[in-house]
């Protein structure tokens, strides 16, 4: 199926907003560039910058990432940021009003954090937390869909798209109930493992896709494993999204935390220059 901007599912608003930002980069004739960065990393003073470079660069949608102390997601680099957050006492509510903060960058932020952050600050709070920050959508990699929901209703109620993960060994039954629980769009993993560590599995990842398409009409991105200009390249050739989280985190903390802005930004000039290579 060729994704359009109709919002499968629930009327919600933060979908429609994400569907757009897919709509735009359509009309560019390239794949639309989602780009992860830690909340407050390198530190809570630069993190905004970080997001403003990001999206100065090029970025169609932010994904901001939640710090959990045990991310069954990320990899080493990732889960060095998270954890730096964590030791300088960084709270939720902290992170939360940076991205209040980022009000004026007209492109979707979608939260990326696990099911035990929601649970803990309750479903129904967790929800109005992030509407009310300006948040799109969410991503809940260790929520499976069986028992998704409760958290579904909540998130419907505040206009919030939720985003699954599909994989390879995806039987065809659960990628039925992905596609069918997805707003926004779906997260198609370019490789079996945690971020940052292995390049995408091209062949593979084309098959998710194409088998993600059979399903839906919303965009499919594709995440973990998507390093540099090149991967992001490969992967635009038939996905409609390329997401990229470890390397642009690592180039937010390998020097002065000063400097972390402009190092995001070189990067994202050139991961968005190869999201147009298709």
């Amino acid at each position: 199926m060729t994704p359009t901007t109709d919002v499968a599912g629930p009327d919600l608003a933060g979908a429609q907003a994400i569907q757009a930002a897919f709509a735009r980069a359509r009309a560019e004739d390239r794949a639309a560039l989602i780009v992860y960065v830690t909340a407050g990393y390198p530190d809570l003073a630069t993190s905004p910058a970080c997001y403003e470079a990001a999206v100065e660069a090029g970025a169609d949608i932010l994904e901001v990432g939640l710090p959990f102390s045990d991310p069954m997601m990320d990899g080493p680099i990732i889960q060095a940021a998270n954890q730096t957050v964590l030791d300088a006492g960084t709270t939720i509510t902290q992170q939360l009003e940076l991205v209040r903060s980022l009000a004026h960058l007209d492109v979707p932020k979608v939260v990326m954090t696990y099911v035990t952050i929601a649970d803990t600050r309750g479903y129904a709070h967790f929800a109005d937390e992030l509407a009310d920050a300006g948040i799109a959508g969410v991503i809940l990699p260790d929520l499976p869909v069986a028992e998704a929901d409760a958290w579904l209703a909540e998130a419907g109620r505040r206009g919030l798209a939720t985003i699954f993960l599909a994989s390879s060994v995806s039987t065809d039954a659960r990628l039925d109930a992905i596609a069918g629980a997805s707003s926004g769009w779906v997260y198609a993993a370019g490789l079996l493992g945690v971020t940052g560590v292995n390049a995408v599995a091209g062949d593979v990842t084309q098959e998710l896709v194409a088998r993600v398409r059979a399903r839906t009409d919303l965009p499919v991105a594709v995440g973990i494993g998507v390093k540099d200009r090149a991967s992001a390249a490969e992967v635009a050739r038939y996905a409609d999204g390329v997401i990229v989280g470890s390397s642009v985190v690592r180039a937010a903390g390998e020097g002065d935390p000063a400097g972390a802005p402009e190092r995001v930004r070189a990067l994202v000039t050139e991961l968005r220059t190869g999201v147009a290579e298709r």
